[in-house]
């Protein structure tokens, strides 16, 4: 049984069937003429259940390819983002299981083992990057996980509104951020666009304090958010967390956009594309192209968060976040294992990611979509290293819990000690599956 479920938000419901009808997976016979004479193929249905419906399309595109490498492989796509974990969940109880679905990467790697097939010697593992490896694998090393895309976890800005305000250089500590912050001001521009009506853009903004904290420990990440769960750990005895965190929130809320509980992730991309706000918070690579179609001249540029006064703990983060499960009691578990490895191997699939999705390619050797911020993380990581993706060591059921304490702690309804005490409590009991 599942102990702990993702949490996802949203509000859409999509749900596409493709090539035939839903039913259930398995097939009947087809013949299809060889040089031998009649060849029986099996017609298999594969299910797939998904929370990701900014790739609609793409899904598709990739689905209609593959009827070319294997007519007989039938694939119906499910999009569901409301209620995803519930129904998700509901279908595992029942015993109908997606052939395909989908989950966050690292903890919950581990909470659905027990339904994930075991594909860590299949070609499609070793196609994957490092450090994606890394985020599809179990605590006991076994790739359970695929990648949906590679991400960017980042500070965004607008260089023509930080070169106007005579910000020469994307700032890196605490004090270049308020001089930056202070030269915007006098030039009229409102420093920051938040979306904090959204539970999950506060864990991509508090990753970046977690490394730092861990670093200035001593110790991994990892082994940091394992001593919060543990109960082990206080954030008062990390400054980085229980003072520049919250004085970094603090300083978004004061220089933000009005009424930043209002503001949900569509609202901050307007606010941002429309030269209302010099830097976003909370996001990364996937919002670009709305960016685009807002404003397709604004000049677009990344950086890590300002976390300290140490220059090199401003690093932006890599990897991935969200992973698709193949069902290991499926019926047709050898043939999605089969799709999947062509989709991570072939040359459509290498540059379906860059192309098609316009996405971080999680795979290695496969080009870069032809968009501004991926360009630049490619510079970034040639001299600096990437930051852990430490959101991925605690459960969303955490993470849910986590923005709405902070939600709290901005409104006011909380100050800060009842917040760090409330989210400790929240690591421990939500933290992980155990």
């Amino acid at each position: 049984m599942l102990k702990k479920m993702m949490a996802l938000s949203g509000s859409l419901l999509l749900t596409v069937g493709l090539l035939s009808g839903c039913g259930s997976s398995g097939g009947t016979d087809a013949s299809k003429e060889s040089a031998g004479g009649k060849e029986d193929l099996k017609t298999v249905t594969i299910n797939m259940f998904t929370a990701s419906p900014e790739y609609t399309d793409a899904f598709n595109a990739y689905i209609e390819e593959y009827k070319k490498v294997k007519p007989n492989v039938k694939i119906n796509l499910e999009i569901m983002q409301a209620d995803y974990n519930t129904i998700l969940k509901s279908k595992i109880a029942s015993g109908s299981t997606p052939d395909v679905f989908q989950t966050t990467a690292g903890g919950d790697i581990d909470t659905y083992a027990d339904y994930s097939a075991d594909l860590t010697n299949e070609p499609l593992a070793s196609a994957m990057t490092d450090a994606v490896r890394a985020n599809m694998s179990s605590s006991d090393g076994k790739v359970l996980g695929l990648p949906v895309k590679g991400n960017l976890f980042t500070l965004i800005y607008n260089k023509d509104l930080l070169t106007k305000a005579g910000v020469t250089s994307p700032p890196k500590t605490i004090a270049e951020m308020q001089d930056a912050v202070n030269k915007l001001e006098a030039k009229g521009i409102t420093p920051f666009a938040n979306a904090y009506k959204e539970w999950w853009v506060w864990k991509h903004i508090f990753q970046h304090y977690v490394d730092a904290a861990a670093q200035d420990a001593g110790v991994e990440p990892k082994q940091l958010v394992s001593d919060f769960i543990a109960g082990k750990a206080k954030i008062k005895d990390y400054p980085v967390l229980y003072n520049n965190f919250f004085n970094f929130i603090d300083l978004t809320v004061k220089h933000g956009t009005d009424k930043p509980l209002e503001r949900d992730s569509n609202a901050e991309v307007s606010d941002f594309a429309s030269g209302k706000a010099a830097f976003m918070t909370g996001k990364g690579a996937w919002d670009e192209e709305a960016i685009k179609k807002i404003n397709p001249d604004l000049k677009i540029g990344i950086m890590g968060y300002p976390v300290s006064d140490k220059a090199d703990q401003s690093v932006i983060i890599t990897g991935a976040d969200q992973a698709l499960r193949i069902n290991k009691d499926s019926e047709v578990s050898k043939e999605t294992i089969e799709f999947f490895n062509w989709l991570y191997t072939s040359e459509y699939g290498k540059n379906w990611f860059s192309q098609v999705a316009k996405v971080i390619p999680p795979i290695k050797d496969a080009p870069l979509p032809d968009l501004e911020m991926p360009k630049e993380m490619e510079s970034i990581l040639k001299t600096s290293k990437s930051g852990d993706l430490s959101v991925n060591y605690s459960l969303d059921t955490f993470h849910q819990k986590f923005g709405e304490l902070m939600q709290a702690y901005i409104s006011g309804n909380m100050n800060k000690d009842q917040a760090v005490a409330e989210i400790e409590k929240a690591w421990v009991q939500l933290g992980s599956a155990q």
